[in-house]
């Protein structure tokens, strides 16, 4: 049975068909390349170039100074150090309350099978349809004051841990992940005796890494992405993460040392990406077709 293409194959067996498959395809994947790299290449430029030519107009494309010292001085003078230090602390704090209680949610929704277990996994998909930004006002009312242990969470890792937690997102993907496994493994554990933790922690987990690095990655990209939420729960300047210390510290650096910074900033997110870029789509994929 032969495969249905867009461009016929006796076609683009010809000379001329092959010229222009090429052509095309070289034309599309250089302006994509154009449209992800560019403002990759545009930062970390920018940080190379003197105060008075990073604000340049028209901007020059090729820096005309090369000054690698603005980044040792974004460096010292932005205490990039101290606040890496913090946002890795939240990320993977997240990362650790991630793993167990939404691993824990999506076992049980998958495998345990609760009573209304269906009503509660559709209301946390409906979450998803809700804006982040409509959450923010009831979130922070929230931390402010805890309800029950009326506690202030405010300049606290719990105000970042907390709502992290809840991302039914990550929780839809892992049950998704959980169902595709065979049953009769399982099953074949419960025979043997082997209580539900006891299930989960021998044998779900240890087939399910693939998701489990795809919702660590996420989980930890999303903490050191965020601002407007560690800016709004964090006003202490000790404590607060790297987008938001480079944020308030903006005001009294030159352009080319907060580009620098910002070029640093972003540099973990994209080394970890294409570190995993081979996991996070295995991950992706793992658990979509049963079989």
């Amino acid at each position: 049975m032969t495969t249905r293409t867009l461009i016929p194959p006796a076609r683009l067996a010809r000379p001329r068909g092959r010229a222009l498959y090429r052509t095309a395809f070289a034309l599309v994947a250089g302006g994509f390349t154009l449209v992800f790299l560019g403002p990759l290449y545009w930062i970390f430029s920018g940080g190379l170039k003197s105060a008075q030519e990073a604000v340049r107009t028209p901007p020059t494309l090729v820096p005309q100074t090369f000054q690698p010292e603005n980044y040792a001085q974004a460096w010292n003078v932005m205490d990039l150090s101290g606040l890496l230090l913090n946002t890795l602390y939240y990320a993977f704090g997240a990362l650790a309350f991630q793993l167990v209680l939404d691993v824990a949610a999506a076992y049980s929704l998958s495998r345990l099978r609760p009573v209304l277990g269906k009503a509660v996994l559709g209301m946390m998909l409906a979450t998803l349809m809700i804006p982040a930004t409509v959450l923010v006002v009831p979130q922070y009312l929230t931390v402010l004051d805890v309800p029950v242990f009326e506690r202030n969470l405010l300049n606290t890792p719990w105000a970042i841990w907390l709502p992290s937690v809840a991302n039914a997102f990550n929780i839809f993907l892992l049950k998704r992940f959980f169902d595709s496994i065979p049953g009769e493994l399982l099953d074949a554990a419960a025979i043997d005796g082997a209580p539900p933790l006891r299930v989960l922690w021998s044998i779900v987990l240890p087939i399910s890494r693939p998701i489990l690095g795809v919702v660590s990655i996420f989980a930890v990209v999303g903490v050191w992405k965020d601002f407007l939420w560690p800016m709004l729960t964090l006003p202490d300047p000790a404590k607060q993460t790297l987008n938001v210390g480079i944020y308030s510290l903006s005001s009294g650096v030159p352009a080319n040392v907060l580009t620098a910074a910002l070029a640093v900033a972003s540099l973990p997110t994209l080394i970890l990406f294409l570190l995993f870029q081979r996991n996070i789509m295995s991950g992706l994929t793992a658990g979509g077709l049963k079989g």
